[in-house]
């Protein structure tokens, strides 16, 4: 939720939308936050910030998902997942985990790139939510990881690996850091932050499930241990479930920041900033790795290690707070309305896969001309690769969208979506007969194909608006108008996340098998208002 200048707080979430396991640095006097994007293209969206606050989304620092051929069909919870990012030796880096393939990293002089290709770090199943460290003490380089049971059979624990400087490998096998089956009450443990704070190796780690878990902070003197762990942010009696991984950021004055995740159903993983600061030398920690011992009772080398970082209102999230130490910005937030100048789109567009040519043409005027794709997978928009995505925003609103279907082909059909497990569209359809037909459509979780979700009719050859009111819950009234107001269509469509993204809302044109070009569909004055 964005802030404007002459407010003296902020509310939480301040990006309210799904930028799921967010990373967060500062370089000079600005910062940087980026975010999984799994199996959508581009991945690794950029943001950047002077306040904290105020996000507006820059770029993209991975154009293409590879293997190309893995990625030419949608993996919706496949890809980028939970990247860490981090500047040194004057370059923006960014590592994560693919869970089928293994642990890559990207980097680049600037934050708008050049980024290169992707480098394959370190080769294996189930290797997930990696982050470097580069000691700037001892120049020595680190990086620890998490696992997935759901690839490798393993879960709850923490590798640790020293990592040449040059951040393209590995120098060992790898070693457990941090087994949490052996801390009482703890598991699934992932989404490692590497820190260096006063002396010690610090690791910021969310455990106990993306929707009811706490967020944990475990340090040691050395990095292979062994590290003592204490619980640093939980829900308690707050609304605010999980709350799960982010980044710590410091201010140029001093001031310590943390910015993490909630899970939030079909609105996908919103960001929250907390208040951070570091509390008293002692505390109530326990050592994992090493026998029990009155200085691990009493939290390590008392007096030397100035204490544990406490984040929100002593360790439960706030959901108003002073503004950051920071000069005042201008009211921002991820752009989502668009024009489509010249048929282009803009950042916050992603398509369900690798794109390829032609989908969408460019030309003079606005607005945004895809090609109606021929599939024999028209019966289901979640197998398409060929739908351009952006975020269901966190709060009601409202969706509309200009279209016109300039296909004669049979079948041939374009709309607006609210896509997920389950989704649903409406838009225009060529009939058989060559009329244009108003169509509203969906289909359920387990359903493989789609039904109408409200009766068809004539439509004229101008074009219709379409209207998605999201309300509370992301439950979605579809409407349209084709000259003479809205009206409504179908029942209350409740939107559903994927497994681990969000609902998306989607601009689609499609068309049946068949030879020769199908024609194209036209979207024009996309726009989303709060409702």
């Amino acid at each position: 939720m964005s802030a404007s200048p002459t407010d003296l707080t902020y509310r939480n979430p301040v990006l309210d939308a799904d930028w799921s396991d967010p990373d967060v640095i500062r370089v000079g006097d600005d910062f940087y936050l980026t975010a999984s994007s799994f199996g959508r293209v581009p991945g690794l969206p950029l943001l950047h910030s002077r306040d904290l606050v105020n996000w507006t989304l820059v770029g993209h620092a991975l154009q293409r998902l590879e293997p190309e051929s893995g990625f030419g069909v949608p993996r919706h919870d496949c890809g980028v997942w939970a990247p860490s990012l981090r500047h040194h030796d004057d370059r923006f880096w960014i590592f994560w985990g693919d869970p089928d393939q293994g642990i890559f990293q990207v980097n680049a002089p600037e934050i708008r790139g050049p980024w290169t290709r992707p480098h394959l770090v370190k080769a294996g199943k189930g290797l997930i939510d990696p982050c470097p460290l580069w000691d700037e003490e001892t120049g020595e380089a680190y990086l620890v990881h998490a696992w997935a049971r759901s690839r490798s059979g393993v879960k709850n624990r923490l590798t640790g690996h020293r990592m040449h400087p040059h951040g393209t490998e590995l120098l060992d096998e790898g070693k457990v850091i941090v087994d949490a089956d052996r801390i009482p009450g703890w598991f699934t443990l992932e989404g490692p932050k590497l820190y260096r704070h006063d002396g010690w190796f610090w690791i910021l780690a969310p455990a106990g499930g993306v929707e009811t878990g706490w967020q944990g902070a475990f340090r040691s003197r050395d990095f292979f241990g062994p590290y003592e762990e204490k619980v640093v942010l939980e829900q308690r009696d707050t609304d605010v479930n999980g709350p799960h991984q982010g980044g710590w950021v410091r201010t140029p004055s001093g001031e310590d920041w943390f910015l993490h995740f909630q899970q939030r159903g079909a609105y996908g993983r919103v960001v929250h900033l907390q208040p951070m600061r570091w509390g008293p030398a002692g505390s109530t920690s326990r050592s994992w790795g090493s026998p029990r011992s009155s200085e691990a009772e009493s939290g390590g080398e008392s007096g030397s290690g100035g204490g544990w970082p406490v984040i929100g209102d002593d360790g439960a999230p706030v959901a108003e707070h002073r503004r950051p130490d920071l000069p005042a910005q201008p009211a921002a937030a991820p752009a989502t309305d668009d024009d489509f100048p010249g048929g282009r789109h803009g950042r916050q567009w992603q398509w369900t896969a690798n794109p390829r040519d032609g989908w969408a043409t460019q030309h003079s005027a606005d607005g945004l001309r895809l090609t109606c794709v021929r599939t024999a997978d028209a019966h289901d928009l979640r197998t398409l690769p060929n739908v351009l995505t952006q975020r269901l925003p966190g709060a009601p609103c409202t969706v509309e969208v200009d279209l016109r279907l300039d296909s004669p082909e049979p079948g041939a059909r374009a709309g607006l979506a609210v896509l997920g497990d389950a989704y649903a569209w409406i838009g225009l359809q060529r009939g058989t007969d060559g009329t244009a037909h108003l169509v509203h459509r969906f289909a359920e979780t387990v359903a493989e194909s789609e039904r109408d979700a409200g009766h068809p009719r004539l439509a004229p050859e101008g074009g219709v608006r379409l209207r998605i009111e999201a309300g509370a819950g992301a439950r979605c009234r579809f409407s349209y108008d084709t000259g003479d107001g809205f009206r409504p269509s179908g029942q209350t469509f409740a939107a559903t996340p994927w497994r681990w993204v969000g609902a998306l809302l989607g601009l689609a044109a499609l068309a049946p098998t068949g030879q020769g070009h199908a024609g194209t569909a036209t979207f024009t004055r996309f726009r989303i208002s709060p409702a």
